[in-house]
């Protein structure tokens, strides 16, 4: 059986209603699994230029998937590319939306000229877990103002420096 599906990834506005709807969708399920304390959700604001970056991706005339990066720039330190507010419909799941998705934030971050993407992500997401893995990213610690929570997990990914 074959499927005639439009996927089209495009710059979103993270205030647009339908992002707003994953990003309520997303919100649900995070505090059903974490407590208030250990959930960081990025406002809006924080993933629009030129400090960040949004992007969705639509099935056909549907978005599915969600995903942005914050930048930072820390005094003494490698800049980086925070992922945040990565999301797909579970409807949408298993299809490559998530992969798609994170691909393309990282072409961002390249093309800033930022070679670090990092992120935070909860232990309760087995799915997510195993994606950022076999995505390249590594474990490792804290980073900027989060501080050690047993719930949460972070990652990081050396990115290739962008073609001059």
């Amino acid at each position: 059986m074959s499927f005639d599906l439009h996927l089209r990834l495009a710059p979103l506005d993270p205030a647009h209603p339908d992002a707003q709807a994953l990003i309520a969708q997303s919100e649900a399920l995070m505090s059903a699994l974490y407590p208030s304390e250990s959930n960081h959700f990025e406002p809006a604001e924080g993933l629009r230029p030129p400090n960040g970056a949004f992007w969705g991706l639509w099935l056909d005339e549907q978005l599915v998937g969600c995903g942005g990066v914050k930048h930072h720039a820390p005094a003494g330190e490698p800049a980086y590319g925070e992922i945040k507010r990565l999301f797909v419909l579970e409807s949408a799941r298993g299809r490559g939306v998530a992969k798609q998705l994170m691909a393309r934030l990282e072409v961002e971050l390249s093309g800033r000229g930022v070679t670090l993407a990092r992120l935070e992500t909860g232990i309760h997401q087995p799915e997510a877990l195993a994606l950022y893995q076999r995505l390249g990213y590594r474990e490792r610690g804290p980073f900027g103002d989060y501080a050690h929570d047993p719930l949460s997990a972070f990652f990081e990914k050396q990115l290739p420096a962008a073609a001059a």
